[in-house]
């Protein structure tokens, strides 16, 4: 597939670490902190993800990471997207903390929109924790309604504790084909 936006492009394995310090500075620590999308005062910790577990998602099948790259080729942007049935499931998606607010995540928004239309599939949908309302706000502006479904948000030993009970709201979109 050929991207509409020459700044995003299909990660590889050799992506992996970049991707790793991109997603866990984004959503995990001090440093996500400058960033509106971070998870620090839910999840204590400084791991979001690790390099296995990226390999892992690379190399499933129906499963790409798109990354979003600046003039100087560093990577300031992502997306996991994975084909499940007939509709396309978006995770891990992030931008650097000191970037957001500057219209990336809109961009990478459009380019997985247009990656599950590209694959015939009609349906984009994610998980949200649920209290983090300016985050699914967001979302909403963007076309994504909440289904109503909720989803425990179990620990998982990796990427930290949580500080709360939490759970995930699904948020869906239809597309136009």
């Amino acid at each position: 597939m050929k991207f509409t936006d020459a700044s995003i492009k299909i990660a590889d394995t050799t992506d992996v670490p970049e991707l790793v310090n991109l997603l866990n500075t984004a959503y995990r620590g001090e440093s996500s902190k400058r960033g509106w999308t971070t998870e620090a005062g839910l999840i204590d910790g400084e791991v979001r993800t690790d390099e296995t577990s990226l390999l892992k998602l690379i190399n499933k099948q129906g499963s790409v990471m798109l990354k979003f790259c600046n003039n100087d080729n560093k990577i300031v942007g992502c997306v996991n997207l994975q084909i499940q049935e007939n509709k396309v499931y978006l995770g891990m998606f992030s931008v650097s903390p000191a970037l957001q607010g500057a219209g990336i995540g809109k961009r990478i928004l459009k380019m997985a929109e247009e990656y599950a239309l590209y694959n015939y599939i009609p349906v984009i949908f994610m998980v949200v924790i649920s209290v983090r309302k300016e985050l699914i706000d967001w979302y909403l502006r963007h076309g994504y309604t909440d289904t109503g479904k909720k989803i425990p948000f179990d620990e998982d030993g990796l990427s930290g504790n949580h500080l709360q009970p939490l759970e995930f709201c699904v948020l869906e979109k239809s597309l136009k084909q």
